[in-house]
Order: structure tokens, then C-alpha cells, then sequence
């Protein structure tokens, strides 16, 4: 029988899923392993890869319907099989359920006689012969993810735009660029009135304003922040850099990560997280950055951080950031954070709050670097400051630890050789 295609869950906090973009045509030949949809999850858009070969059969969910975790979205033909004649599309609404044999393509379920477990991280695909074509006869359209969902907000038909990307794959610049010339103008939107207009908020900003009202209206927050003299990290920050190219020049916000993320050694509860009336202490730290992507905002994790030096930090941490930009994010590159950080200083912000992102129990805020006036040996002179505020969970640790947490960081920051070395 063919090989039954579920929604799978991709986070902890997805509940269902939307089909951003089908990678094949119906009757296509599909190989294990090979990437067939993109989903559209509560993070990131996340391309999957086929669990089974043989051929697609139909599909069952359409680009741009959701349909929640479990719920069949297609089938796959296994080798040797026809696909059903005249067999009907599953309903597509979120009270559906699909068949328990479809929980394969999301979680290793207990092997049936003659069979071994199959991974949850593999998920097959399929699609419906009588679904509508959405790709150009040829098949041969690629552009990013983030070029796909930005053609669909702006109206823009994919099949009409030149690429400039690597084999011709369609940039989110050149959906931009012909959404201009057409005059396409701005996502679409629901006119509510002369003077106003409604826009639909995508998955991921859905998330953001439902996970933020929650951390807000739940966790209990306070916060600490300390004024902290740069002049000495940004002295041997401007000498790392001399000479290198753009793309492996280290950031401030990379000495900053490096300094908490050792400092967080020495604080296991600023590593931890509360759980139901219980401290969790996290044996190692992943420490996430936050990074504005188009309509939202999402938050690489660099694991194990304490144990990498400045430039594998760096490197890293632009690497992890241009596949968020890009739309390319996997499960593994945002989950299992232990700390956050949120660093505005870019955009010239002095001083912020910063909202914590369960199940963390802190984020730090991080401002811009400028030259202030400081009062040194009773003279005045300019030094080079940034303003760190720390948003602590009073249930995980309390107002003590949170101020000796960002003193040493403080003095991780004024004192900086262990940071560069």
C-alpha cells in the first residue's frame, strides 16, 4: 500500500504546520533522502525529505494550508505499486485526524512484525495528481524559501523571475526587484476602511506574539543592568581585525556571547529553568542569539559555546545567521537553548528590556558601544561604554545572583584577555 505522509512535528511548540512549497510534480520519481516540501513551521521554513522512494502519488494538503501535527498530507507510491484509482483527498481541517500508521513520518513508533523502527527525523511527501500545478511546466523553477513565501505575500509569479543566485536560484533581492517593476507594491492585505488596513500575520509572527504574551504574562521578570567599560575589549577587538576580510571579522557581539557563555560555568542557575515547581540545571550551555528575519524574529543556538574559542564563535554565529536570512533554518539549529541574547546596539539603541524566552531563564540586552564621558582619577575623559541589562526569572534565581552573574561578565568585558585568547 502506499506509503502514508503526515505533518511532522518540528519543534516542541509546533501544533500544526503549512505546506510553504512542493518541491516535485505529481508522478514523479522520488528517492530516500531526497528533499520533496517545504514546511512552514511556528520557527522557521524548513525543508523535508523523503522517508520512502518510489513515485508521488497526490497530495493531500495544498501550498498554503495548514493542517495540524499527525494529519496526513499525501501519499507515496512504493516501487511496483499503481496509485489508487478515484481515491478521494483527506479532509484538511484541523479537526481531522489521520490514520495511527501515518505517525511514522513524525515519530519512531514500535516496529510492526517484520519491520524495524523508522526515524522520526526522515518524513516522506506526496502529491495529489488532482491538485492544481503549481510549478512551471518545466519544473525547473528553485529559488530560496524566503524567496517563495515573500512571491506569494507580493503576488508575484515565480516562473516570470530571473534568478541571479547560483544556478539561477531566485534571490529574496529579485522577488523584490520584480514585485517593483510590476508594481506589485506591498503584501497583500484586507482593507479594512478608507484609512486602515488589515494584514494577515504570518506563522512565525503568530508564534512570536502568542509565545511573548505568555513569557510576559507567566514569568515572573526583573531586571539588572551595569554600565560596562569597552575600551580595552574594542582596542583588541579593532587589532583581531586588521587585515581580515568582513565576512571573518569578529563582532562585538561575538566577545560579548563568549563572555557570558563562560561567565554561565561559574552560575549554574542562570543556566537553568523552571519546571513545574522544580529548578532544571543544564549540564552544558547553548547559548541563542536573536536575529530579525523578514516578518519575524528567530533565535540561533551555538551549543557547547563555552568550549569554543572567539573565532569558532564568530564563524559560527554568521554562518548560523545567514541561514536564518536565507529561510534554511533546521530543527537542530534553534532548539535546546539554554541562555539567550538580544543585542539592538546595531541599530544606535542605548538601553533596553529584553522579553525571556521559556524555557530559558534569562536574556541579556545588549546596547550600543559609544563614546561616553567618564570621571577617571578625577579627571573627566571619553572611554568606550555599553549598557547590559540582564531579564532574570525571580522563580529560577533571584536579584543576588542575577547582579554577581553580570558583575563577572562586567569584568570578563573590562579584563579581556581570557576572551581573545
Amino acid at each position: 500500500m502506499p506509503e502514508q505522509v503526515v505533518m511532522p512535528r518540528l519543534s516542541d511548540t509546533m501544533t500544526e504546520g503549512t505546506v510553504s512549497k512542493w518541491l516535485k510534480h505529481p508522478g514523479d520519481e522520488v528517492k530516500k533522502g531526497e528533499p520533496l516540501v517545504e514546511i512552514e513551521t511556528d520557527k522557521a521554513n524548513i525543508e523535508l525529505e523523503a522517508y520512502a522512494s518510489g513515485r508521488l502519488a497526490r497530495i493531500i494538503l495544498s501550498e498554503g494550508q495548514s493542517a495540524p501535527v499527525g494529519q496526513l498530507i499525501g501519499e507515496i507510491a512504493l516501487p511496483g505499486e499503481e496509485p489508487t484509482a478515484g481515491s478521494a483527498p483527506l479532509a484538511t481541517s484541523a479537526g481531522a485526524q489521520a490514520p495511527a500508521r501515518a505517525a511514522v513520518a513524525v515519530e519512531a513508533p514500535a516496529a510492526q512484525p517484520g519491520q524495524g523502527p523508522k526515524p522520526a527525523a526522515a518524513t516522506a511527501v506526496a502529491m495529489a495528481p488532482e491538485a492544481p500545478d503549481v510549478l512551471p511546466a518545466n519544473g525547473k523553477v528553485r529559488a530560496s524559501p524566503m524567496a517563495r513565501r515573500l512571491a506569494r505575500e507580493l503576488g508575484v509569479e515565480l516562473a516570470v523571475v530571473h534568478g541571479s543566485g547560483p544556478l539561477g536560484r531566485i534571490q529574496k533581492e529579485d522577488v523584490e526587484a520584480a514585485a517593483k517593476n510590476a508594481g506589485a507594491g506591498a503584501p497583500s492585505a484586507a482593507p479594512a476602511g478608507p484609512e486602515v488596513e488589515t494584514v494577515a500575520l504570518t506563522r512565525i509572527q503568530q508564534t512570536i506574539a502568542r509565545r511573548m504574551v505568555e513569557a510576559k504574562s507567566s514569568v515572573p521578570h526583573f531586571y539588572v543592568t551595569m554600565d560596562v567599560d569597552m575600551r580595552r575589549a574594542m582596542e583588541n577587538l579593532e587589532e583581531l581585525n586588521d587585515g581580515q576580510p568582513k565576512e571573518q571579522q569578529v563582532t562585538v557581539n561575538d566577545v560579548i556571547l563568549r563572555a557570558c557563555a563562560l561567565t554561565l560555568k561559574d552560575f549554574p542557575d542562570v543556566n537553568s529553568s523552571y519546571d513545574g515547581g522544580k529548578l532544571v540545571r543544564h549540564q552544558r550551555i547553548h547559548v541563542g542569539f536573536a536575529v530579525a528575519v523578514d516578518g519575524g524574529l528567530i533565535e540561533p543556538v551555538i551549543r557547547d559555546a563555552d568550549r569554543k574559542g572567539l573565532r569558532a564563535l564568530a564563524a559560527e554565529s554568521k554562518a548560523l545567521s545567514r541561514k536564518m536570512r536565507e529561510g534554511r533554518a533546521e530543527l537542530q539549529d534553534y532548539e535546546g537553548g539554554t541562555f539567550s541574547i538580544s543585542n539592538l546596539g546595531m541599530y544606535g539603541v542605548d538601553e533596553f528590556s529584553a522579553i525571556i524566552n521559556p524555557p530559558h531563564s534569562a536574556i541579556l540586552a545588549v546596547g550600543a558601544v559609544q563614546d561616553q564621558p567618564v570621571v577617571v582619577n578625577g579627571q573627566l575623559a571619553v572611554s568606550k561604554r555599553v549598557k547590559l541589562t540582564l531579564s532574570a526569572d525571580h522563580r529560577v534565581f533571584y536579584g543576588a545572583t542575577a547582579a554577581e552573574f553580570l558583575r563577572a561578565v562586567k569584568q570578563r568585558l573590562e579584563k579581556p584577555l581570557s576572551l581573545f585568547a
